[in-house]
């Protein structure tokens, strides 16, 4: 027996604004259009905002391949194309569903006027004409709304290519919105677009021009290629049944290594914290900034200031959106179980190497032999916790030993009481809350300060200890922290 079904079609209304709240950010909407404008083959990409209170709207322009009649109303449909058919490898798209839910995430009112062969077609969603008629239906609407002609020009006379006109932007333009605020936006547009193509974008292999407002947007990368003092892995790839995945592993400068203009450059539209973990990737399109993708060994991992220097590259075919679990906004993924603990080691290897370079504030490995330095303080790690224990073997603090004499105990008094009041926890807390670890190392001491504490221990090393001028410099050297300073601990020991 056949089962009894019954029909049960969506109200149009009620879909179209449930689908409003899919959650896109402006930049998020935008980038699923221009997604749209790549895949068609566009060289350059036109997003103007116009600011008139709640008449605002956005425009988007391609020079794309464009659309014919039957073609424009195929993607302005609802579900038109099933998610599960196999897309050209080039295609950036997945669900058929990123022009509408992005629009009306933002606006009340599409229109899309695409030019193919020299012959025009324009069609729109109007949310406000299908309410006014709820039982009218899956209702578009052929040609622009009542004033809406000139904004549509800028396809005057073209014989290619697609114009998409967002109005009536209610999610946008809210009550006490101002002309301040929508110059904000298109500041935060510009650097949510620029870092999610900056691969497409950058010269001297661009495949598109993007226009804001008239003005190219410039690619950001968040892995800060070709900066000498960053560290960047081999590139690892794992072949899958849908593909090769991809990953190359990144730990970028301390600031000490950084200009202020780089450091504030390379913290990321979202900030130098947020912009850590992976960065995921598909046809070099940038879908994830950041995160750890539910990683991690008894927990996952959040983002923590120690790791904020970690970026990793992962690229991934457009054949594993279902494996990756890529969501309509293109702004989420999960790996699959096969490759978490592939990625989990990866993640590993690159957060203890960042957050070495974060505690010990980008020092660098010592340049001849490759020496150990000598620390002036070491983790004792025991089952009550870790302790910070002052390294007597330093030379400093073995010279203080050495010669103290009658005030040998009550010198090792001194220092474990140093060592049981080191304010671990407000180090931790102005860390925390300043985004920054403090000072070390003589950092913006003068170089005078500097030699003035650095000879007393080569005084004693010469003097004391009979070591050589040579080999009181090479001692001093495998010492920390004057094996940052080279140059200061050449002087020592000269005749004026």
């Amino acid at each position: 027996m056949n089962p009894k079904t019954r029909s049960a079609p969506p109200r149009a209304m009620a879909m179209l604004e449930s689908l409003r709240g899919l959650g896109y950010s402006t930049g998020a909407a935008l980038a699923d259009i221009i997604d749209n404008s790549i895949s068609a083959g566009a060289k350059e990409i036109r997003i103007d905002f116009t600011w008139n209170g709640s008449a605002s709207r956005i425009t988007v322009l391609d020079d794309g391949r464009g659309m014919d009649d039957s073609e424009l109303e195929s993607a302005m449909r609802l579900g038109d194309k099933n998610p599960l058919d196999t897309r050209d490898t080039h295609d950036l798209g997945r669900f058929g569903m990123g022009l509408k839910t992005a629009s009306f995430s933002q606006c009340r009112r599409l229109t899309v006027v695409s030019a193919k062969d020299g012959s025009t077609s324009c069609l729109r969603w109007d949310l406000d004409e299908l309410a006014a008629d709820p039982d009218g239906g899956w209702l578009l609407f052929e040609g622009p709304a009542s004033g809406s002609q000139p904004f549509i020009a800028g396809l005057e006379g073209k014989k290619a290519g697609t114009l998409v006109l967002w109005e009536m932007m209610d999610r946008i333009v809210t009550t006490d919105y101002t002309s301040d605020n929508f110059h904000d936006l298109i500041d935060n547009v510009e650097s949510h677009l620029a870092m999610a193509f900056h691969r497409i974008l950058q010269e001297p292999r661009a495949k598109i021009k993007l226009l804001l407002n008239g003005r190219a947007v410039v690619p950001w990368d968040p892995f800060m290629t070709g900066h000498p003092a960053k560290w960047a892995s081999p590139i690892a790839k794992r072949p899958t049944d849908y593909g090769t995945v991809s990953v190359q592993c990144h730990v970028l400068p301390h600031r000490d290594k950084l200009t202020s203009a780089e450091f504030e450059a390379s913290a990321g539209p979202a900030g130098w914290t947020a912009q850590q973990g992976f960065h995921v990737y598909r046809n070099e399109r940038l879908l994830v900034a950041g995160g750890w993708l539910g990683l991690g060994n008894s927990r996952a991992w959040n983002r923590e200031e120690s790791h904020r220097l970690a970026r990793i590259c992962l690229d991934i075919p457009n054949t594993a959106d279902a494996d990756w679990k890529i969501d309509i906004r293109k702004s989420t993924a999960r790996p699959p179980i096969s490759l978490r603990p592939w990625l989990t080691h990866l993640a590993e290897d690159t957060r203890e190497r960042a957050r070495h370079v974060f505690a010990y504030r980008g020092a660098p490995a010592p340049a001849q032999g490759n020496i150990s330095i000598e620390q002036a303080w070491r983790v004792a790690h025991l089952k009550t916790g870790m302790r910070y224990r002052i390294e007597e073997t330093h030379p400093s603090v073995a010279a203080v030993l050495a010669g103290a004499g009658a005030l040998q105990p009550l010198i090792r008094s001194m220092l474990r009481v140093i060592e049981e009041t080191v304010p671990v926890q407000r180090i931790w807390l102005d860390t925390a809350e300043n985004k920054e670890t403090p000072c070390t190392g003589f950092e913006g001491e003068p170089d005078a300060a500097i030699i003035e504490v650095a000879s007393v221990l080569f005084d004693d090393l010469t003097e004391r200890k009979q070591l050589s001028v040579e080999e009181a410099r090479k001692t001093m050297l495998r010492a920390e922290p004057f094996q940052k300073y080279p140059a200061l601990v050449a002087k020592l020991g000269s005749k004026k």
